[in-house]
Parts: C-alpha cells; structure tokens; sequence
C-alpha cells in the first residue's frame, strides 16, 4: 500500500502484522487510558515492523512522511518462514536491532537526564538515517519536534531547549524545522553517556569511528 503523509495504516483488526517498510518512514504509537499516547518507535526505509493486534494498549502505525508498506499478517508469516531460512534470518536480525534499540530507549527514559537522552536520541539517529557530510553527519529527521517529545518522555518545550544548548555547545547546528547537522559526534556520544559506540545492532551506515 501506499500512504500520504499523516495517515494510520490500515492493518486488520485484532491480529498481529509484521510492516516492511518499502520506502518512507512512520512511527508506532501506542494508545493509552486518558487519551495519552506513546511513541514506542521511529521506523525507516527497510524496517520490519511488528504492530500488536491486541494487549494492554492499542497500537497504530502512523506515517510521518510519503510511505510504501508491504503489510503481512503475522501467523501466516509464521507458516511461511518454516520453508524459507533466509526469511527468518531476516527476522531474527530485525528482531535483535528493534530489541537492542528498546533497551537503549529504556535506559534512556528510565535513568539519563533530558539533556543524555536528546544526545543519544541524535546518536542514533545517526546511526540509521544519518548521511556523512565531511567531518560531520547530516540529519533529515521526518518527525516533529513533539514526536521527539513523545518518544524521550519529555515536553516540547523541553526539546527546543536541548535544540538551543547543543548549538550554544557548537555539537548541532539546525538548517530549517527538518535538517540537524551533527558538528561534534564524539562530544555528543559523550554527552549521551555512551561507554561504546554503537554496534551493527543500530543498522549503521557508515563507520561512526569515522564521524
């Protein structure tokens, strides 16, 4: 299928699907109690994404730009990988990359400050989407600044003031709402507390060692 910018796919009721995202990217909210929402994950070209058809909270995938998905439901998928190795090995690498990117996430609401988990929110973003510009790396982030909000627990208010300290700091630098120029990686992996940098579990693609 293929969505506009803005729009909840359409994904059957009450039963798990497994989202490849042909091109484009969207982020999976989750509906909570009181109208609140949650967003669990920012998803890019070449993603799988597993959409829970039914638990505790009700989960959507909302498109943040123009998007193409390939939708499967997820126990007909499960019949189809017994025949097919390199599918499940596709899933299982999917399934460790989204895992070890969960955890990050975790620690970062569950134990940094505002100022560690807007680093490391840049860190990996990097990571997936970001494109070497000379010593620097160039973000295009598709999603909105009360997205980002949503995802690190913190208020908007509280985002565009990070935004400002890390260009006070000389280590971002902002080209418009969208584009994030990242001047001094290894002072912003610093920042964000990281011991290490990040591994091929963050789908890396370029060197960071090279950033």
């Amino acid at each position: 299928m293929r969505l506009g910018p803005g729009k909840i796919a359409p994904l059957p009721r009450g039963q798990s699907a497994l989202v490849h995202i042909v091109s484009g990217a969207a982020k999976l909210v989750a509906h909570a109690a009181a109208e609140r929402e949650q967003v669990t994950a920012f998803n890019f070209s070449g993603d799988l994404v597993m959409v829970p058809g039914s638990g505790p909270h009700a989960y959507v995938l909302h498109t943040l730009i123009e998007c193409e998905l390939t939708v499967f439901p997820y126990k007909a998928l499960r019949g189809a990988v017994a025949d097919d190795p390199a599918i499940l090995a596709r899933l299982l690498d999917n399934c460790d990359a989204a895992l070890s990117r969960c955890r990050e996430k975790a620690l970062m609401i569950g134990r940094k400050t505002a100022s560690e988990r807007m680093a490391g929110f840049l860190v990996m973003m990097a990571a997936r989407i970001g494109e070497p510009r000379g010593d620097a790396v160039l973000l295009d982030l598709p999603m909105s600044r009360r997205d980002i909000g949503d995802s690190l627990g913190l208020t908007i208010e509280t985002i565009s003031r990070q935004f400002s300290l890390l260009r006070e700091a000389r280590q971002i630098a902002t080209e418009g709402r969208s584009k994030v120029v990242l001047l001094d990686f290894s002072g912003l992996q610093e920042r964000a507390g990281h011991l290490a940098e990040l591994g091929p579990a963050f789908s890396s693609k370029f060197a960071l060692d090279q950033c």
